[in-house]
């Protein structure tokens, strides 16, 4: 939308006024000093006697008041016009010189509104404002542009993996009418299979858009009772695959959304259930509080991890050591959703490798105040 402001002077030219006026002003203080400290003691008038009684010459000229205001005001006149081209010029070329930082700002400013974030300002000098201000928006670029290209990245994965369900029901859809004789009890079961996969992923894309805007109440949450009632849910699965999990730990209150951190807690420890080993494996989930947060820690036996591998489990899509799918694999959105939940409390989250093998995952999040209802 153009801006239907008039244009108006440049902070150059105000600049270079406002200098001028205050070297203006100045001499007219000084001029006023004068004045009033030594022009205003010489008399208007002065008695000059006609001569000397014994007849010798007549006395010097002795000037007064208005003598001396003939004489001083010319020349007070033209400095305070060299005053005045002085400050007018030289305010121009300072104002120019001070101002050069915030011009090439500006330019970066332009080139970041036109979609190009890999400009950098780069702000020579010591540190100032200007340098405070070049450092602080290079910076806010290097986030917006990671930013973005983790927002394109998410995209084109979250197109290839919706892709996927859609080509298989098509597939199978083209299958059953080429062969309308085909029994399709089976063929139903498998779209209704894929069907499910990508409610799975739609839920999950929801789920991490909710915690991204940050669209939650918040209230008290004691994310102990947050990890029984995960483990609970997901104790048949345990079961199922030979887990044994463990549960301790003390009351550990933040503020937040029950829902939201009740499904950080339930992908850690899903997560931790499905990449263990078959048989003997075991997951222990702990909560506590440090100072001023809480934590909420979820580890697990599993094969060694390579610490280059670990710090890219947080990304969307990311499947362990293979991305291929398995039953309960989930959508590979997990971790990137626990970090998005952890991130929208105002939270960290932190992956260690266990020496002994699996993973050591720790969510941080900030205490709940005394008087939190």
């Amino acid at each position: 939308m153009p801006d239907a402001r008039k244009p108006g002077p440049s902070v150059r030219l105000k600049f270079a006024l406002s200098y001028a006026a205050v070297i203006l002003l100045t001499g007219l203080l000084l001029l006023a000093v004068v004045w009033l400290f030594l022009l205003r003691y010489v008399p208007e008038q002065i008695y000059i006697p006609t001569g000397e009684p014994d007849g010798g010459p007549s006395p010097v000229f002795v000037p007064n008041q208005s003598d001396l205001a003939r004489a001083f005001a010319p020349p007070a006149a033209a400095v305070m016009g060299a005053l005045l081209i002085i400050g007018l010029v030289g305010g121009w070329f300072l104002a120019g010189s001070m101002l050069a930082p915030l011009r090439r700002i500006t330019d970066a400013t332009r080139l970041a509104a036109g979609a190009s974030l890999s400009h950098r300002i780069h702000l020579e000098g010591r540190r100032d404002e200007f340098r405070e201000l070049a450092d602080s928006f290079d910076t806010m670029l290097a986030r917006l542009e990671a930013h973005n290209a983790e927002q394109q990245r998410f995209a084109a994965n979250a197109s290839h993996e919706l892709r996927t369900p859609l080509a298989i029901t098509q597939t199978l859809l083209d299958v059953a009418r080429d062969d309308p004789d085909r029994d399709n009890g089976e063929l139903v079961e498998r779209l209704r299979v894929v069907n499910g996969r990508a409610i799975e992923l739609t839920e999950a894309l929801l789920l991490l858009s909710r915690a991204d805007q940050r669209s939650f109440t918040r209230r008290p949450v004691d994310l102990s009772l947050i990890a029984e009632e995960a483990t609970e849910t997901l104790l048949p699965l345990a079961e199922k695959r030979g887990v044994t999990i463990e549960t301790s730990g003390e009351v550990a209150v933040t503020i937040g959304s029950y829902a939201l951190l009740l499904q950080l807690t339930t992908n850690l420890v899903h997560n931790a259930i499905v990449h263990n080993v078959r048989e003997g494996g075991t997951v222990r989930v702990s909560t506590g509080a440090r100072g001023f947060a809480v934590e909420l820690t979820v580890e697990n036996s599993g094969e060694r991890l390579p610490p280059d591998l670990v710090s890219t489990l947080i990304e969307p899509f990311q499947r362990g050591t293979d991305r291929i799918r398995s039953d309960h694999a989930g959508v590979g959105l997990g971790l990137a959703i626990v970090k998005s939940i952890a991130q929208a409390h105002d939270g960290t989250l932190e992956l260690t490798a266990r020496e002994a093998g699996g993973l050591r995952v720790t969510v941080r999040l900030p205490v709940a105040p005394p008087d939190a209802n």
